[in-house]
């Protein structure tokens, strides 16, 4: 007799059906296990065997054979201990096969008997909804099942538990819908004092989904800055917000809280290149897909390694993040806006007379040349952020703040999302995201202005990728001002903010 219960395998946040196959047969006694499993899933054997003990039941003598189809498909994780037991125990008789067939299960097993929380409930359960399937996770993931709306979860914190549900000596309760966060911020734009300059490259940046590097000594208030990004921004929308959710599923991060707010994430600068981009034995996401729909933050710039920032080079244009492995290929979404902060020089004083070092302005060269060209050409705005004003911030004058720096932001946003819907864009709501022939339609310059776009490119050094880049920034400008065409002057305020550090790369 043959057993089977459905489970899932991931590749990134994509869950598959696998499908846990348990037979006996005479011969030596003997408990295998088949179908590409990783260390992890060869351990359930024993797990399994002790909870059969644990629960009073026979563990079967002879050959058991456990087959995870497809064969060709890496299985990795403890969540296939659940699966394997029922299937066993389905096969002995304890339960009835045919109530296994509707249910996509997962969970790992305490040796008591325990069902322990796992990773990945969340697209499992929402392929399970696809495949019309119920699911069956442990009472810790039972809220983040209850995410993908499925009308069957039954959430255990014991296997006896559903044991019994399945006897009709119990009942499972639906675990309770997740909270959505409010999302108050802990900060405001109103917090920075002075920094107009830089709070309206904040404002461009937000507004148009813009990369943005940030320039200036120690104590300028690049990090404030960066901090309150989030709070300017829009919150995600339903979409958006279950996509980063299963990203932070897998990752084994997510909450019992809907979080609409957009994640915000500031690697130390000694992040490793799978850290960052994602990766590792088991291929888990990075901080570049923790960061999807959000911002990511890279403080101290030049610190990072970088081989590890040109690792990002492909991902700030693919908005995807692809691991390569000797068994498989894992992709992950990773469309982030990347904000950065670093200090002119190694000592952080370059151009101020009596604190720069003696080695100025060559160490400048140096500390810059820690980034390679092709990698700062992914920048769409490259600004300065003086050391702020003593004078500013002892007076009770208050700035712009986030409320106002929103309203603006999302009014921008929604004149894109309107105007690519017209062409038949469903999905680009940022002017960042702008490219080809629809770029060339919202910009609709006349030929004078086209002329001074060239003229301007050559003689800042600009790569075709920075002039782009500068159109696009443009374009973000002219919004702003509510304007349908853009001009000379928008141009020439997005070419302000990319002269300092262009140069061609390398």
């Amino acid at each position: 007799m043959v057993c089977s219960v459905k489970t899932a395998a991931f590749n990134g946040i994509s869950a598959q059906i696998v499908e846990v196959q348990v037979s006996r047969s005479a011969g030596l006694p003997g408990f295998v296990i088949v179908g590409l499993p990783d260390k992890a899933v060869n351990e359930s054997r024993e797990r399994v065997r002790a909870v059969f003990m644990a629960l009073g039941l026979d563990f079967p003598s002879d050959h058991v054979i456990v087959n995870l189809a497809p064969a060709d498909l890496l299985k990795e994780g403890a969540h296939y201990d659940l699966p394997i037991a029922l299937a066993l125990m389905g096969m002995m008789g304890y339960v009835q096969a045919e109530q296994l067939k509707g249910l996509l299960v997962m969970g790992a097993l305490s040796l008591d008997g325990s069902v322990e929380k796992v990773n990945g409930v969340l697209p499992a359960a929402v392929k399970a909804v696809s495949e019309k399937l119920g699911i069956v996770c442990p009472k810790e993931n039972g809220i983040e099942a209850a995410w993908s709306s499925n009308e069957v979860i039954l959430p255990v914190g014991h296997i006896l538990e559903l044991l019994n549900y399945f006897k009709g000596r119990g009942e499972i309760l639906r675990p309770q819908k997740p909270v959505i966060s409010e999302g108050v911020y802990p900060f405001d734009m109103v917090d920075v004092k002075g920094q107009e300059s830089a709070k309206r490259a904040m404002l461009i940046a937000a507004a148009g989904g813009h990369n943005l590097l940030m320039i200036g000594p120690p104590g300028s208030g690049k990090t404030m800055l960066a901090e309150r990004l989030a709070t300017i921004l829009p919150k995600m929308t339903v979409r958006e917000a279950l996509e980063t959710a299963m990203i932070h599923s897998v990752a084994g991060m997510l909450t019992d809280t809907i979080d609409f707010c957009r994640p915000f994430r500031a690697p130390h600068h000694s992040a490793s290149t799978p850290a960052l981009v994602g990766g590792g034995r088991k291929g888990v996401p990075g901080e570049i897909s923790l960061a999807h729909n959000g911002v990511l933050f890279l403080d101290e710039l030049p610190e990072f390694a970088r081989a590890t920032l040109d690792a990002l080079r492909q991902p700030l244009e693919n908005k995807k993040a692809v691991i390569a492995r000797v068994m498989a290929h894992t992709e992950y979404p990773a469309n982030f806006q990347l904000v950065a902060a670093m200090n002119p020089c190694r000592c952080g004083h370059l151009g101020e007379a009596e604190r720069m070092c003696a080695r100025a302005p060559r160490c400048a060269a140096e500390y810059l040349a820690k980034l390679s060209g092709p990698f700062l050409d992914r920048f769409d705005m490259q600004i300065d952020v003086p050391a702020a004003d003593p004078y500013e911030l002892t007076n009770d004058k208050k700035g712009t703040d986030s409320a106002t720096m929103l309203k603006k932001v999302t009014m921008v946003r929604e004149i894109c999302a309107e105007r690519c819907d017209k062409l038949g864009l469903k999905d680009v709501t940022v002017n960042a995201d702008l490219k080809g022939e629809v770029l060339e339609k919202v910009l609709d310059m006349d030929e004078n202005l086209r002329k001074f776009a060239a003229e301007s490119a050559e003689k800042c050094g600009l790569t075709a990728r920075g002039l782009m880049r500068i159109l696009r920034l443009a374009r973000t400008i002219g919004d702003l001002q509510n304007e349908k065409k853009v001009s000379r002057m928008h141009l020439i305020e997005a070419l302000s903010y990319r002269h300092r550090l262009a140069r061609k790369p390398n």
